[in-house]
């Protein structure tokens, strides 16, 4: 099931790659949506809040993490299309050792700091302990979030999407149930959404693991894959730490946004949970097209044909404005029945909130997705800086814009934070892979 993104056409190959990764994002996205509609409905607004103010935290620490082991397979994507497999093989092993090590870490400092953080955010004191106790267990269950996203990585790394996929439609099922049992028969409140999230994923990462153990032959490693390597490491650490910070670079933005938007109320918050979890559902093929062009780029960087990158970058764009267009329009038409989704009371307040960050945010789709394409082309292809300073544009508009509203205490102006970052980002990101590029095609090599 390994795929050879370096012969064919470039417009199949991307769509064939891509369609199990959309289909996967959105079963992973239900994670979090499912632990929100369910929140929403069976415990009430206040705590739907509280699931919400904890949604930047877990995007700056597993989002760091995510990048991470992102970061660690790129290696393995490149080896793989040069035809390297020993090197491949060794490639994931020290991915595998890398990623234990900073999970340990990374568990033990974000558990340690949580409540400072929250703090530090203005979480509102009416909602402050049930997101204390809901981030928490997520953080404390991250070993099993980043064990997912290491194997699906590394399948996804030799051309494989469908796999990972598989086993997040089984995880996703598990979670609806796990959520509807704790939250509703045991009433355990957020922290039962929060167990049955951290539940699902360790078991859609364990299924990865046997699933390489038995069935693919060049993904069975050995003893001497797993040795401490130190150059390696450090070529890996080169990559993987630059993406990890480029997604905390970002992370710190969104948590700015969030502590701008805590000063409004819970209300506001519930309106922008509701709202951002329908614009992270429809957004999940931008994310889908930004790895399958990571490893679209990887490969074919493996056997210098900088040809077929561009080819394949003129074709992800044209699909993601496309795809930018036609889910806006589907957005507005059907914002209404979408929010009544999350909330069972107020929804005519919360409503009015959340069509102002559909809108806003609707309406710089194509900038969004041009973030994701260009990132990754220039990750896949071990271009490690630039992503990174596009996540300090990402931050410092963001930043900029959220300030502002929180002086005059706005969310009109919180919801346009993220709209100059989209279109700020989207870019430079594409400005800089012209001038890479073209010096690439002057030289005649990476």
């Amino acid at each position: 099931m390994e795929l050879d993104m370096t012969k064919g056409k470039p417009l199949g190959l991307i769509t064939k790659f891509i369609i199990p990764l959309v289909i996967g994002n959105i079963f992973q996205q239900l994670y979090n949506m499912v632990d929100t509609i369910i929140v929403g409905q069976f415990v009430g607004v206040k705590a739907l809040a509280a699931v919400g103010a904890t949604g930047t935290i877990m995007f700056l620490i597993l989002g760091f993490m995510q990048g991470l082991t992102t970061g660690f397979t790129v290696l393995t994507s490149q080896r793989y299309g040069a035809g390297d497999m020993e090197g491949m093989k060794k490639s994931v092993g020290t991915a595998a050792v890398l990623s234990v090590l900073s999970t340990i870490v990374m568990t033990f400092v974000s558990v340690a700091g949580m409540d400072g953080l929250l703090r530090l955010m203005r979480t509102p004191d009416d909602i402050f302990q049930m997101a204390k106790t809901y981030i928490v267990i997520i953080c404390l269950g991250m070993g099993c979030t980043i064990l997912y996203n290491l194997m699906a990585s590394i399948l996804r790394a030799v051309g494989n999407s469908k796999v990972p996929l598989y086993f997040l439609i089984v995880s996703a099922a598990t979670n609806i149930v796990l959520d509807l049992t704790f939250i509703i028969y045991f009433h355990m409140g957020v922290a039962g959404a929060a167990w049955a999230t951290v539940i699902s994923q360790g078991l859609s990462g364990v299924l990865c693991v046997f699933y390489v153990m038995k069935k693919v032959e060049i993904l069975k490693l050995s003893r001497r894959d797993f040795a401490w390597d130190l150059h390696l490491m450090k070529l890996e650490m080169s990559i993987g730490f630059p993406m990890a910070l480029q997604f905390s670079v970002t992370a710190v933005g969104t948590i700015m946004v969030q502590a701008a938007l805590n000063m409004l109320g819970s209300m506001a918050v519930a309106a922008y949970t509701a709202a951002s979890k329908v614009e992270q559902l429809v957004t999940q093929p931008f994310l889908a097209m930004g790895m399958t062009m990571a490893t679209y780029a990887g490969q074919n960087r493996g056997v210098n044909a900088y040809d077929r990158i561009r080819q394949g970058e003129r074709c992800a764009l044209l699909i993601s404005t496309v795809y930018a267009l036609v889910v806006f329009a589907l957005i507005m038409l059907f914002k209404h029945a979408l929010i009544a989704l999350f909330v069972s009371e107020n929804l005519a307040e919360i409503e009015g909130y959340a069509t102002i960050y559909l809108f806003l945010c609707g309406i710089c789709f194509t900038p969004l997705g041009m973030i994701f394409i260009y990132r990754n082309i220039l990750q896949g292809c071990g271009y490690a800086l630039i992503p990174t300073m596009g996540g300090v544009v990402e931050l410092v508009s963001r930043a900029a814009v959220a300030i502002v509203a929180a002086h005059y205490h706005s969310f009109t102006g919180v919801c346009i934070a993220n709209m100059s970052a989209w279109v700020s980002a989207g870019l430079f990101l594409w400005a800089s892979y012209l001038v890479i590029f073209r010096r690439i095609a002057r030289r005649g090599h990476f």
